[in-house]
């Protein structure tokens, strides 16, 4: 990490610039899994069973919380966001999935039934213990914080008047458990590159049952860190005892070393455009309008997207492909193909249609757009919905939905953006993006550049290699002004 210097001769205002360069703002970084060989039938069978922390500061000062990110994202290669928490006293690591398609923070407890002991991944697993920290608590069903949970059905009543939880998957899989309150501990780096630690009490789901796919050691985490709207989610704690803004951002790498950031707070820039929430869902749901390829719209009926008990357009960090209603789906894949169709040979693979060229993709296949409320488009690149099987072999990474109008934006979408949920004026902006590149985050205190010193992917897995550096600049006018006034009354 590199330091900022400040002269020794003007110390005050090293003092200023350190207090004011500690924004209350969290990042975690993301990482990638990947398994080698997939099909795609599996990977859009693993998607199928998606879609069915406090930090308060105990110092005066906080920063931004990062964790170097490690793995190589291969849309082919199933892959999974994950970052590194620590809860308890003493500190517990956990690696848990970063899904921004649910609400809840938990991670497997001791006992456990069903939940896995081993993993294909880099990691080691482990099971939180609520005896074996100081500051643990079950939460009561009397609990405000468990009474909240209560319209979003992310909590309810056992009993014994304890808070607990029941979450179920598409295939049938499910975990079950209480919540507990105890700390998040996390490392914040400070404006001048030094760490310091925080915590606070978070409240939190620890899984005593966990069934179908969750016990598989092919994909096995600690749990799962939601980052939805509801009272429970991470995102809500924190931002309702105004540690940190009510937004967050991800920018998710899809090439190269992979990995990614997560900040809890709003990664800003001028080439950002926003769309508007849709209010009164349980997911991130958004108003897609049309799909243009190569400048064209589409003649897609718009009442396929819209927005119903059955139907809508949903952004997922948590689902590898992405889908489309079935007539949509139809009208999108016949265009591409018909845009290519001199150029490669077109076949249909286990009912995915694919493509045979010795061309590069980004030459010959045309670029997709999708249109929002707002008059705003995202752009797609052929590597956002194309997947490569061979080195000449390539497949429609977007997937049909059969019986539901549900349209899904998942990694393979949202990889090389930045996207960011601005929930305090409900709404989500997106910009294309280098993933490996600085980002400047707006805090509650401020605005900061984290900037990306170097990252090493490791195809491997992912371990504990820190070998991604970060460096934390305060752009602050009124800090300038500030600093400037003190340096011209010392001289």
């Amino acid at each position: 990490m590199l330091a900022l210097n400040i002269p020794a001769a003007f110390l005050v205002v090293a003092v200023m610039v350190a207090e004011a360069a500690t924004g209350k703002s969290v990042m975690l970084s993301l990482e990638r899994r990947n398994d080698e060989g997939m099909e795609l039938s599996r990977l859009r069978a693993r998607d199928q069973l998606r879609h069915g922390r406090l930090l308060k500061e105990q110092i005066n000062s906080t920063g931004i919380v990062d964790f170097p990110v490690q793995g190589t994202y291969n849309p082919y290669l199933v892959g999974l966001y994950y970052t590194r928490i620590q809860l308890g006293s003493p500190p517990q690591e956990f690696y848990v999935q970063i899904d921004t398609g649910s609400d809840v923070l938990w991670v497997g407890c001791e006992p456990c039934l069903g939940c896995p002991l081993t993993t294909n991944l880099n990691i080691e697993l482990e099971l939180y213990n609520p005896s074996e920290s100081t500051t643990s608590s079950p939460i009561s069903c009397s609990d405000s914080r468990c009474t909240m949970g209560f319209a979003s059905s992310d909590s309810s009543c056992s009993i014994s008047n304890g808070c607990i939880y029941d979450f179920h998957y598409g295939d049938g899989s499910g975990t079950s458990g209480y919540y507990v309150s105890d700390l998040l501990n996390l490392d914040i780096i400070l404006g001048n590159s030094e760490t310091t630690s925080s915590s606070a009490y978070v409240v939190f789901g620890c899984s005593r049952l966990e069934t179908g796919d969750l016990t598989s050691t092919d994909r096995a985490i600690d749990g799962i860190f939601g980052f939805g709207q509801a009272s429970l989610s991470v995102i809500s704690q924190l931002s309702s005892q105004g540690i940190t803004p009510q937004a967050f951002s991800h920018c998710l790498n899809g090439g190269g070393g992979g990995g990614g950031i997560l900040v809890l707070g709003q990664v800003v820039d001028p080439n950002m455009v926003y769309t508007p929430i849709v209010p009164s869902q349980p997911h991130y749901n958004v108003n897609l309008q049309s799909i243009s390829v190569d400048g064209k719209i589409l003649s897609i009926d718009p009442s396929v997207f819209a927005t119903t008990d059955d139907g809508g357009t949903i952004v997922d960090s948590g689902t590898t492909l992405a889908y489309l209603p079935q007539e949509a789906y139809n009208t999108f894949v016949q265009a591409i193909t018909e845009s290519v169709s001199q150029s490669v040979q077109p076949f249909t693979y286990k009912g995915n249609q694919c493509y045979i060229t010795n061309s590069s993709v980004l030459e010959i296949f045309p670029p997709v757009a999708l249109n929002f409320v707002g008059a705003v488009s995202m752009q797609l690149t052929p590597i956002n919905y194309l997947l490569q099987e061979k080195s000449t072999t390539w497949c429609i990474g977007i997937q049909p939905v059969s019986g539901q109008g549900f349209t899904i934006l998942g990694d393979i979408i949202l990889q090389n953006k930045i996207v960011v949920y601005d929930l305090t004026h409900q709404k989500i902006g997106w910009m294309d993006y280098n993933c490996s590149s600085s980002v400047n985050v707006s805090t509650i205190n401020g605005t900061y550049e984290l900037i990306n010193e170097g990252q090493t992917g490791n195809n491997n897995g992912i371990g504990h290699n820190n070998s991604a550096r970060h460096k934390l600049i305060q752009n602050s006018s009124t800090l300038f002004l500030i600093s400037l006034f003190v340096i011209l009354t010392i001289i």
